[in-house]
């Protein structure tokens, strides 16, 4: 099904052609002044020296044959050269209709599917999640999902931290704390213990508390990045403590994970990366691209048409240990091995732009990757708490997700049973939802690339735009459309009004942009194309609730037609915010 702004162009393409003028200037864009028009097309004024002629005249021209066309309700050409465009309640609601029997609402899903894996989350293991992590999950997971809509074959990869120092810092702090474990001993040769000699809590105290160590005591940081050295080599003793880490930590990311609503394909690490890393320097070495540099193995990746200077891709350290650069390259020859990809898209902070420049340019140019693989980096900006700097506990500490979470759901439960009397099991429930809303759509509607104040007063308000705003939206419309079942409301093949009231073609004009929505959001990886879409649609359907009496209407045609709508309106509005990764409760 086409747009209703490719549907809406091509019927201009054709004025433009009977006036004599070339179609390529026919296209149309919603207005940028709704007081004045609902659409508009500007090609009059970029037509205007082709021709030689005024603005104004050609967009008069293409006015003049469009008159008595049922599309439009009213057509004008304004000055300097706009053509303004109204269209009739009978178009829209028969475009309505067809979006209602089309799968997905008419969105044209890819005709070639890609294969395309998201890399999102990208945790340390044996660290709790901190707020550093939630945009990455949020925005990963929505991005994944209108991936999937459009049709796209998507793996989601959380991208562990499991091989790195942070590794060798907690088995040099369990060294110094138990020496006596026989991971330490190198002539144990029996079985490893099953059970692992810390729990989560304990490991989570660990790896801070040798962090700061390791800042102070330049013996300790030694000791740590051999024994980084020593893992990374297959030591026994580092191999089977390293498995008690992961085997300790992962449940616990997964718990906080799934309170996030995010979920992931793939739970690889850097460590997976292992049996590629020889096999691929050992390529670039024969291509005769990797090259020593004070040491250090690197690749050069400057291209002649870089403004800021792109230093050498650094694959080993003159030590021969791996970098980050050395696992993301190596996860893409497994990825490319187990996949085979047609896309990769990265949802990273952007500050690590330098970095992904470096690893896509070294992937294309050592052949890691084919050519034509395309590769996004999804920079996104910094969550700050309202004094604009990098979001904080009130001692100044990195905040644990899992407490910001937990604030945030006592502060939705203490609105609802303020505002409600319901019952403590129910309320518990609706908050959690709804404190989820809040967080995502505080998240999501912000434009991924910039930073943005988390204010957890303005994400949890019922009015404005937020998450709670949209779902109280939702659950409106489930109860109106429960009372009208309740009262013996007729359902069943009953269709659009052509707009019986102003209110109601606004409510319309708004849903009908959704499958050039969905598109837009799919190309930019922009999921807060999405919420501005929903909000304008609660917005419209607000004003319409407001200013007309569903239930009580006495046309039944009328308000049969008006059920319809609501029906259509509560529909994109839950496909909205699942696109985004939350739901609504049915009661608020």
């Amino acid at each position: 099904m086409k747009t209703i702004i490719e549907e809406l162009s091509l019927e201009i393409a054709e004025a433009f052609k009977k006036a004599g003028y070339d179609e390529k200037y026919a296209g149309v864009t919603v207005s940028n002044r709704p007081d004045l028009c609902e659409f508009q097309c500007n090609g009059a004024m970029a037509a205007a020296k082709e021709y030689r002629k005024a603005p104004i005249a050609i967009a008069s021209d293409v006015a003049g044959y469009l008159e008595g066309n049922d599309i439009f309700e009213e057509v004008s050409a304004a000055a300097p050269g706009f053509l303004n465009l109204k269209l009739t309640g009978t178009y829209l609601a028969g475009y309505l209709e067809r979006m209602r029997t089309e799968d997905k609402y008419g969105v044209c899903r890819n005709d070639s599917p890609k294969k395309t894996v998201i890399d999102y989350g990208g945790p340390n293991v044996a660290k709790p999640l901190h707020v550093g992590h939630l945009r990455s999950a949020i925005i990963g997971e929505s991005v994944k999902r209108i991936c999937r809509y459009m049709g796209d074959e998507v793996i989601g990869d959380i991208h562990l931290g499991d091989w790195g120092l942070q590794m060798g810092l907690i088995i040099a702090e369990l060294r110094s704390r138990k020496p006596e474990l026989p991971y330490f001993d190198p002539d144990f040769n029996g079985e490893y213990p099953s059970e692992a000699p810390f729990t989560i809590t304990e490991l989570e105290e660990i790896y801070p508390t040798a962090s700061a160590r390791s800042k102070t005591d330049e013996a300790f940081k030694e000791e740590a990045m051999n024994d980084t050295f020593l893992l990374q080599k297959g030591e026994k003793g580092h191999e089977a403590l390293w498995k008690h880490i992961m085997n300790v930590s992962i449940p616990d990311l997964k718990k906080n994970y799934e309170k996030l609503n995010v979920s992931f394909d793939w739970w690889k690490g850097e460590s997976d990366t292992r049996p590629y890393i020889a096999d691929m320097v050992e390529d670039m070495k024969n291509k005769g691209l990797a090259y020593e540099s004070e040491g250090a193995l690197v690749v050069d990746v400057k291209e002649d048409t870089d403004t800021k200077e792109v230093p050498p891709c650094m694959i080993l350290k003159s030590d021969g240990a791996s970098l980050y650069t050395t696992t993301d390259l190596a996860t893409l020859v497994y990825r490319r091995r187990e996949l085979d990809p047609d896309k990769l898209i990265y949802v990273v902070d952007k500050r690590q732009e330098m970095h992904f420049i470096q690893v896509f340019r070294c992937a294309k140019k050592t052949g890691i990757l084919k050519g034509d693989t395309q590769l996004d980096f999804l920079g996104f900006g910094t969550m700050n708490g309202k004094d604009g700097k990098p979001f904080k506990t009130r001692e100044g500490g990195v905040m644990r997700l899992e407490v910001l979470l937990d604030e945030i759901n006592e502060e939705m439960y203490k609105k609802i049973r303020d505002n409600h009397e319901v019952e403590e099991d129910e309320a518990r429930r609706t908050a959690g939802i709804v404190a989820l809303a809040a967080v995502k759509y505080g998240d999501l509607s912000n434009q991924a690339t910039k930073d943005y104040v988390f204010d957890i007063d303005k994400f949890t308000s019922f009015e404005g735009n937020t998450g709670p705003y949209i779902l109280y939206t939702i659950v409106r419309i489930k109860s109106i459309l429960n009372k009208y079942r309740e009262n013996g409301g007729k359902e069943g093949d009953v269709s659009l009004n052509a707009v019986t009231v102003e209110q109601e073609k606004a409510l319309m004009l708004e849903l009908v942009k959704y499958n050039q929505m969905i598109v837009n959001a799919y190309e930019e990886l922009a999921p807060h194309k999405i919420c501005a879409y929903i909000y304008d649609v609660a917005n419209a359907f607000n004003r319409f609730y407001h200013e007309n009496r569903i239930l009580s209407e006495e046309d039944e045609t009328k308000q049969s037609g008006w059920i319809v709508l609501l029906k259509l309106t509560l529909e994109l509005l839950e496909n909205g915010i699942d696109l985004l990764g939350f739901e609504a409760p049915e009661k608020m």
